[in-house]
């Protein structure tokens, strides 16, 4: 039976009595895990004094950002496509992903050596392009599609069903989730006394599967799925009882960014779940910074998530075992500027303005001297020019030593009776301007 037929026959079952199918038992992960022995890195999980000390607890990291791939999702691809048929197998292979599912994908096929075409949207920066050929090698084809994701994936099922191939998702799979199950194995199995565990969600396969597990295998565990705020789909379908597409979302935290959930991970999600959380992706950031500055981890946003939803939980983790799940670091070294500006923002530290100076000598310099304070830096002024080519306001951007001056900083402009406006606080002027 192949795993698209052993899906159905799952999920056929799942909503006759509205339980978990026999799938979920804690055998198939086990033997999934023996599968991927000798393709995916066994992580290591390790305890980070900077976190169990600050939380009161014993904080373990489960560490896929050091997976081969750089990602958990390698453990989902290799687990669908070695368990597809002889026959689909020789077939061929398609996915749709701009990221780590698309190199996990491009590792399988060279491992199993099996031809596999990805698709990525056209926007895709060429450093994911080069590692996704780097780790597949001969036996990927890439082609670019679309602006968006979802015009990419719209693209690749298409080419799919017309090559008579079979798609690979990126999470709404049984074999799929099953392998990214495999995670929860390998923490278990280093640690079996594990009070919560921490999880990052985009399209919910990750949770779904170590969620899974852990219900089967120490259902004491407490699940925690963390999502980001800007993305927050799994709480959409949560709040509405079945995955709705979001109209818009921000794509900072690029490997947890969708619209919409997985309908089987949505459905799984839903029964293993303890807690939903969803945080800022400014603060998601300060998190990225923080493990630089003081473990030397390198993660992406989205393997930030786990991390970042701790401070929600201060008071039920103290002095418990808890593990939060690093799910990769397949970062772009050009996106460091943004992270740091974005953290700045959320911690209070950074803030922009729209100031119409007067225009007499002297307005500047009084506002550098006596509107800012000694420890204040600007760090962006232009003036933005008026269709008659008349200087019109400057756009002004204040770094604080402090946020608590803040308050003072406002004081001082409306004292001086300074005509500004602060554009952080409109999010699509901000987005225009900065």
């Amino acid at each position: 039976m192949s795993t698209e037929d052993l899906a159905d026959d799952l999920d056929k079952n799942a909503q006759i009595d509205g339980s978990l199918p026999e799938w979920s038992g804690r055998l198939f992960f086990e033997k999934a895990a023996s599968r991927l022995k000798g393709t995916v890195k066994r992580t290591p999980l390790m305890l980070n004094n900077n976190l169990s000390g600050k939380y009161g607890c014993d904080v373990y990291l489960k560490r896929e950002d050091l997976q081969v791939v750089r990602s958990y999702k390698l453990r989902g691809a290799y687990n669908m496509i070695s368990t597809l048929e002889k026959e689909q197998q020789l077939r061929g292979v398609v996915c749709a992903s701009a990221g780590n599912h698309a190199q996990g994908f491009a590792f399988s096929c060279r491992k199993l050596n099996i031809r596999g075409v990805v698709f990525m949207p056209v926007i895709t920066p060429r450093q994911k392009i080069s590692q996704t050929k780097m780790f597949g090698g001969e036996n990927i084809e890439i082609k670019l599609a679309g602006d968006t994701y979802d015009d990419c994936a719209a693209a690749a099922k298409s080419y799919t069903d017309s090559h008579n191939m079979v798609f690979i998702p990126a999470f709404d799979d049984y074999a799929i989730i099953e392998g990214q199950g495999t995670v929860g194995v390998e923490i278990l199995e280093d640690q079996p006394e594990i009070d919560f565990v921490f999880i990052p969600i985009g399209g919910g396969g990750l949770a779904a599967g170590v969620g899974t597990y852990f219900k089967s295998a120490s259902p004491q565990t407490k699940i925690i799925g963390v999502e980001p705020a800007g993305a927050a789909s799994m709480q959409l379908a949560f709040d509405t009882g079945h995955p709705m597409t979001l109209d818009r979302i921000d794509s900072f935290v690029d490997g947890a960014a969708v619209k919409r959930v997985g309908d089987i991970s949505y459905k799984i999600c839903k029964d293993v779940l303890d807690d939903l959380l969803s945080v800022p992706e400014g603060k998601v950031c300060t998190t990225i910074l923080k493990l630089y500055n003081e473990d030397a981890i390198v993660v992406e946003p989205a393997g930030a998530l786990s991390i970042t939803a701790l401070d929600d939980y201060a008071d039920k983790i103290r002095g418990k075992k808890v593990a939060c799940i690093v799910s990769g670091s397949n970062n772009d070294i050009d996106r460091l500027p943004e992270i740091k500006e974005r953290s700045l923002q959320y911690e209070g530290l950074k803030h922009y303005f729209l100031i119409s100076f007067a225009q007499r000598p002297g307005a500047l310099k009084e506002f550098v001297n006596h509107v800012l304070s000694p420890t204040d830096d600007i760090t962006r002024f232009e003036y933005i020019q008026k269709t008659n080519k008349e200087a019109g306001p400057a756009l002004v951007g204040i770094e604080l030593h402090d946020k608590n001056d803040y308050a003072y900083l406002i004081r001082r402009m409306k004292d001086y009776q300074i005509d500004y406006f602060e554009i952080n606080k409109d999010d699509k002027l901000f987005g225009y301007l900065v």
